[in-house]
């Protein structure tokens, strides 16, 4: 079975098919730019453009960065337009889509929960926190292999900031850190995550998973197991399209048309 999943970000916007039942991109998945400023409007005509790109007619499952609560509604927008907050989601995006059957989720939430089924976290129990570094940093916790939805630990104070403004992959490019420097800034945030939840591991996700050569073997004093994530940037795609197939209205065609 396939379902459709994009995967909405601060930078792009990116979606493909997804086998469910290996937990892959069933083709290449296409990209666009976020628009700027990234106002629902602006957001949902870079889906449509995605989906039209595969002339898709079947479900589709969203993922949002930031808080969505109740399937559809928008909490919080810290790294897209302010306008998002309070809007349903869930029928915007059905609206511009022309009626195809659309379910939204968080982001990060998406890419644990296809790293748990899939990925880097299957057949793990405990608490598991996959932490997805891109323009900010998301986060999935997971219990027992259960998941604590919208957690947002990007927006923990440390020392005297929000943790994405120093810690994301942004923060790195925006500050022309070294991985070193970087690494240092990542070290300093999981180890007040650590604090706070003693998991026994850690996922890291977002695009610079590609990169974890390049940085993972920098951060020292972490007593839980750090990771890379396996589906490394599709996780968010994979999980959308998993949320849609699990949460989704039954109504609708389940491929392609």
């Amino acid at each position: 079975m396939q379902i459709f999943g994009v995967d909405i970000g601060g930078s792009g916007i990116k979606g493909a098919p997804v086998d469910l039942g290996r937990g892959d991109l069933a083709a290449e998945r296409h990209k666009v730019l976020t628009p700027h400023p990234a106002t629902p409007d602006g957001v949902a005509d870079g889906v449509k453009q995605v989906i039209d790109h595969f002339a898709w007619t079947g479900p589709v499952g969203l993922t949002f960065p930031g808080v969505v609560t109740g399937g559809s509604t928008v909490r919080t927008a810290a790294n897209v337009d302010k306008g998002w907050i309070d809007t349903d989601a869930r029928a915007l995006f059905s609206d511009r889509l022309g009626g195809l059957p659309v379910t939204v989720v968080n982001d990060a939430d998406a890419a644990g929960v296809a790293e748990m089924s899939f990925g880097a976290g299957r057949g793990r129990k405990g608490t598991v926190i996959l932490l997805t570094f891109g323009t900010g940093i998301g986060s999935a916790l997971f219990v027992d292999g259960t998941l604590v939805p919208n957690t947002e630990l990007g927006h923990l104070e440390l020392h005297g900031h929000d943790a994405e403004k120093r810690a994301s992959s942004k923060a790195k490019e925006d500050h022309d850190l070294s991985w070193q420097e970087w690494a240092e800034r990542v070290q300093r945030y999981l180890a007040h995550v650590e604090m706070l939840f003693s998991p026994e591991l850690f996922v890291i996700g977002g695009g610079v998973s590609r990169k974890a050569h390049k940085f993972l073997h920098l951060i020292e004093g972490i007593k839980a197991e750090i990771v890379p994530a396996q589906l490394q940037n599709n996780a968010g795609i994979v999980g959308a399209a998993m949320h849609a197939a699990t949460d989704g209205p039954a109504e609708g065609p389940a491929g392609a048309g």
